[in-house]
């Protein structure tokens, strides 16, 4: 695409999400494109989502704020949600932006021998993401999951963390 088209898009973009005619799934749907190529609304639109009280909003939010600066009190916030979807896109945004305020709630939920599988998964990701050095003990201990899924992704994430000279160690133990 053109610049200029890319340009008219996001026009739009902005124009049809602060239109209240639209129907909210659809500016919500708007909102999430749009983030990818962050404007200057984006921000304060994020900020009114969130603060709205609804939780489809809240979850577009969170999304969002894997894309755009400034909102790291929200995601530690958000990690904290029992709304799982919330709580997904905010390991998503934490790890993205290797928030290591987020970190207790990461060891939290990667220790969670009840969580979902696909929520392990994005807690493992950013805790390879933050990379702080405690989070080797707790990944190592995944790897002796019996998820192949879950032992991949430890593996990988512990090599993000150690490197080349971890992974070969890995791989000489088994």
């Amino acid at each position: 695409m053109s610049e200029e088209i890319v340009r008219e898009v996001q026009v739009s973009f902005k124009k049809f999400y602060h239109d209240a005619g639209f129907p909210k799934e659809v500016r919500r749907r708007i909102l999430e494109a749009a983030v990818r190529a962050p404007q200057d609304w984006h921000s304060a639109s994020v900020r009114a989502a969130f603060a709205g009280g609804d939780e489809n909003l809240q979850c577009t939010a969170v999304f969002c704020m894997q894309f755009i600066e400034g909102f790291d009190q929200q995601i530690i916030e958000a990690l904290e949600s029992e709304n799982p979807d919330i709580r997904y896109e905010a390991l998503l945004a934490a790890g993205h932006w290797e928030l290591a305020k987020a970190w207790p709630t990461i060891a939290r939920l990667v220790a969670d021998p009840d969580i979902d599988k696909t929520m392990l998964l994005a807690a493992i990701d950013a805790a390879a993401n933050i990379g702080l050095p405690e989070s080797v003990t707790l990944l190592e201990k995944l790897l002796y999951s019996d998820d192949e899924d879950i032992v991949d992704a430890a593996h990988e994430a512990l090599g993000m963390l150690e490197g080349d000279e971890f992974d070969n160690t890995i791989d000489e133990e088994g």
